[in-house]
């Protein structure tokens, strides 16, 4: 049989044994990197279709109760124009885990879509004089092309953008839904503001420092009236279902739970001497209440309602109140108000009453107060020390266990002891028994209340932007506030000519801001804030089930059949705020029907993957702490430790997050347009495991594209020696040899630790270490002169299925290689079928030779059945036994369970 070889690929036939020489190709003089680009090139369009559709990939499950409907998803970008390291980190893994599935015959949902509202698009038009819709669009054609490029199998038809009208219609219909279910109201609040940006925040939207997490500025408070979404009225729900969240990270719901921050203990009355206003009584509230007997004051905070009306009497509490913004974080300044007292409940004392900023308001409806016990904690103890004129120690009421006396100090703030002297009828009781028996005693009277507080609060969705959803809501002077009517929506954005300045134009824009009540059909104004771009990503993913709906957000059947998202894919970043209110609004949308809770508890997401940042080599002067770029450091002159130009020092290197301020950063275009798609994917999987830090080294991209290489003068050796495959039917394994046996089984362990690899631990970086063991076994194994070819090429063809999740390009041409030239037909689409390891019924003998083992002999058990002379002939007829059994008379054989001694007479 004769099989033609293209010419430009008879080099790869000539030398495919002979390893690679100077990083160079063995393919018409090219370097690996520019031949790894040219097959990119070559398959870019097919493989961009990922499995065909007509591919009839028989389904594998790899659970017995999966559904064959597989939704893999990552989170989708903001369209800002420029992909980074960590979009292609992030969409390599999705892509990589959505073609294994396909190749297991599941039908896989892979969507992509755009976060295309806010702020950056809205300034960036501010900057440029320019539309943010055309800006957007832009960068979303620019976008798409970059994700082309590294081979992202996308489902395109679902594509959404939440700033096109046909999407947010629905973010307004979602909006109304809330309305409707009175969880989304109107109030007066002191809210977070950016003074940069001129918009309001939510509060998870300002950081441990007090400042803004895009703009960076300080946060101010301001007074204004905000649209909220009441997410507290599901916080039972979003605290207690994470626990049936059993494949997200742990960090992730720790962090959740702590947000959500649940304190159980008692809400206490204070009565005041006097009504101030509504209330009769200061409410506080403790998870201590045996302490109450330590009580030595009062503190409310500084935007009660008790302190706003004294403020309005008071000039030196509104001066105090003023300068609070002067004073550090950590102030334990306070104002006394001087006709106040209120009676503590249990001890029936009249205790003084503050005004301090240490008292934050965000734990419940009620406002904020504490009960000063100085005594037992220390926070009150360094406020008592300022604002009480006193040189006594605190009254406490607890005596701390013998094994802790003498350890303790004033404040004595552990939880554990007996009541003292001051407790009446409770001295000598524990702690823990008193503070029970006290709640009850003031349930009792009516005095409090059990309850559960949550440091979390309604989300504050209300914007002062034009770049987002507007709120579908008429404010009229007869009806009040009405909502649009559903056959209304969307309710559109107006065309703004230049945007000139940041803040709200909408509100100065007369065509929009007038309209007609669609109640009393009287004049009215629409809402001008717009919604928090949070919202639009709250509910994407049902949105990508059902994408060209028009009279729904989604299909209820759809979103059973296809939800929660199987495997949803992205940044820890996003802990608290989207993972937080996509939990919440689906738990909503499960609330009124639109989809069936009893699936996953209305939890959207089953698995999380949580991929580590990817980080750039950071090159540092030691002396300025200045950041360095490559042309300042001198590579020339020493090599082994480059200096910096201009002087006699090495920089320090660390890896940092990828920043243009710190010339770490790393195109992945770039990478792509030199070394090709396929060894920039497998590059950044193979560099770490998914959850670290990636710490980016373009250099070591070399190993990876040599491996590549491998694999196609691997396929190409065949072509050599086109008449050793005989058969295109293969061998049986059942007529192997013991090295075939042994090469089946390598193989089969192999593709069964890549199979788990990517099924169950997504052990992604040990995939492509597998692959490399893999190549090497096959490469070893077409040496071997006992192994038969057609018995190798059958396991090649198991390697190139394996590699195609992650290096589709390099897939179909190895297939194609093999087609071509050799006719072997490659289902590149279907994963390797599992096999079980054959237990080969042969025993490896250890020769030895008088006294010194030699070699070994793969046999069964009927060796033992032979007398010495018909042994020792056996042997003599091996490779190894003619070659090293001497001719000299045979003295004694030693026969044990796993050796022969041939021992002979010397001369």
């Amino acid at each position: 049989m004769l099989v033609k070889i293209w010419p430009s690929q008879r080099s790869i036939v000539r030398i495919a044994a002979a390893g690679l020489q100077n990083s160079r190709s063995v393919h018409s003089g090219q370097t690996i990197s520019e031949r790894l680009v040219e097959i990119g090139e070559k398959w870019k369009s097919k493989t961009l279709e990922g499995v065909p559709r007509n591919a009839r990939v028989p389904f594998i499950p790899i659970k017995e109760n999966d559904k064959r409907d597989m939704y893999i998803l990552s989170m989708f970008p903001y369209p800002s124009g420029m992909l980074h390291m960590g979009h292609l980190r992030v969409y390599v893994i999705s892509d990589t885990l959505n073609r294994f599935y396909q190749q297991r015959g599941y039908n896989v949902i892979h969507p992509m879509g755009w976060d295309a509202f806010g702020l950056p698009a809205e300034n960036a038009a501010i900057e440029r004089g320019i539309d943010p819709s055309e800006w957007t669009k832009q960068n979303i054609k620019k976008m798409k092309e970059q994700m082309n490029d590294m081979l992202a199998n996308f489902n395109w038809e679902r594509e959404v953008t939440t700033c096109d009208p046909e999407y947010y219609k629905f973010t307004q219909w979602l909006f109304l839904q809330l309305y409707k279910n009175g969880l989304a109201y109107r109030k007066d609040a002191e809210i977070n503001w950016d003074p940069v940006d001129k918009t309001v925040l939510a509060n998870e939207q300002v950081d441990a420092n007090g400042r803004s997490w895009r703009s960076g500025a300080i946060v101010e408070k301001k007074k204004l009236t905000q649209w909220f979404l009441g997410i507290t009225k599901f916080v039972d729900q979003l605290r207690d279902d994470l626990k049936y969240l059993e494949e997200w990270p742990n960090k992730v719901k720790t962090m959740q739970n702590n947000w959500i921050g649940s304190s159980t203990g008692m809400e206490v009355n204070f009565k005041l001497n006097k009504k101030i206003g509504k209330f009769e009584n200061v409410t506080v509230f403790t998870t201590r209440a045996e302490t109450l007997f330590s009580v030595e004051y009062v503190v409310l905070a500084t935007d009660h309602p008790i302190t706003q009306h004294y403020a309005k009497q008071k000039s030196d509490l509104r001066e105090f109140l003023h300068k609070l913004p002067e004073l550090p974080e950590d102030t334990k300044a306070g104002y006394r108000i001087s006709d106040l007292t209120v009676e503590n409940p249990i001890t029936h004392e009249l205790i003084p009453v503050f005004v301090a900023p240490y008292v934050i308001s965000g734990y419940g409806d009620l406002p904020a107060a504490v009960m000063g016990c100085p005594a037992h904690d220390l926070r009150d103890y360094e406020f008592r020390k300022i604002n009480l004129n006193t040189n006594e120690e605190p009254f406490g009421c607890i005596i701390p266990d013998l094994s802790r006396l003498g350890q303790d100090s004033i404040p004595y703030t552990s939880k554990s002891g007996t009541m003292n002297e001051r407790c009446g009828k409770y001295v000598g009781w524990d702690v823990n028994a008193t503070r029970d028996a006290i709640s009850t005693e003031l349930e009792n009277k009516n005095l409090g209340k059990r309850t559960t507080r949550y440091r979390i609060k309604d989300w504050l969705i209300s914007r002062q932007r034009y770049w987002g959803s507007p709120i579908p809501i008429i404010h009229c002077n007869n009806c009040g506030i009405v909502p649009v009517p559903e056959e209304d929506l969307p309710v559109t954005l107006p065309y703004v000519q230049g945007l000139h300045q940041k803040g709200n134009p909408l509100s100065n824009i007369s065509d929009f801001v007038n309209t007609e009540c669609p109640r009393c059909h009287n004049s009215a104004k629409r809402e001008t804030d717009t919604m928090d771009t949070f919202i639009d990503s709250s509910w994407y993913f049902f949105r990508y089930i059902d994408a060209h709906n028009k009279v729904l957000p989604f299909s209820p059947e759809k979103a059973n059949k296809s939800m929660p998202v199987d495997i949803y894919i992205g940044g820890v970043e996003h802990a608290i705020l989207h993972l937080l209110y996509s939990r919440f609004i689906s738990k909503f949308l499960s609330s009124i029907g639109m989809w069936d809770r009893g699936i996953s508890h209305g939890e959207p997401f089953k698995k999380l993957v949580t991929q580590g940042m990817v980080q750039g080599k950071t090159l540092i002067d030691p002396e300025t702490g200045k950041f360095l770029t490559p042309n300042d450091i001198d590579y020339l002159s020493n090599s082994s430790t480059p200096k910096i130009k201009g002087k006699n020092i090495a920089p320090i290197l660390k890896y940092e997050k990828m920043s243009k301020s710190k010339y770490n950063g790393a195109d992945p275009n770039e990478c792509i347009s030199k070394h090709g798609p396929d060894a920039t994917r497998a590059h950044i999987l193979f560099q770490s495991p998914i959850s670290d830090a990636l710490r980016w080294d373009e250099e070591k991209i070399v190993g990876i594209e040599r491996w590549l290489d491998k694999i196609l003068q691997l396929c190409m050796s065949f072509a050599s020696n086109p008449d050793k495959i005989v058969g295109m039917t293969g061998i049986p394994p059942d007529q192997y040899n013991t090295d075939e046996i042994t090469l089946y089984n390598n193989v089969s362990k192999m593709v069964n630790s890549i199979t788990k690899s990517f099924s169950q631990n997504l052990s992604l970086n040990t995939v492509i270490s597998d692959y490399m063991k893999l190549t090497t076994l096959l490469e070893n194994a077409k040496k071997n002169t006992k192994i038969r070819d057609t018995v190798t090429i059958n396991y090649v063809k198991d390697l190139i299925k394996c590699i195609y999740p992650v290096v589709p390009s390099i897939a179909e041409e190895a297939s194609c290689i093999l087609q071509t030239h050799l006719n072997v037909n490659v289902n590149i689409y279907e994963w390797p079928t599992a096999r079980e390891v054959i237990k080969s019924s042969l025993m490896n003998l250890k020769i030895f030779i008088n006294g010194k083992m030699r070699f070994m002999y793969a046999t069964d058990q009927s060796i033992s059945k032979l007398d010495d002379m018909s042994l020792l002939k056996l042997l003599s007829k091996t490779e190894d036994g003619a070659r090293l059994i001497p001719a000299k008379k045979l003295k004694q054989i030693i026969r044990k369970k796993d050796l022969i001694s041939l021992i002979f007479e010397k001369q």
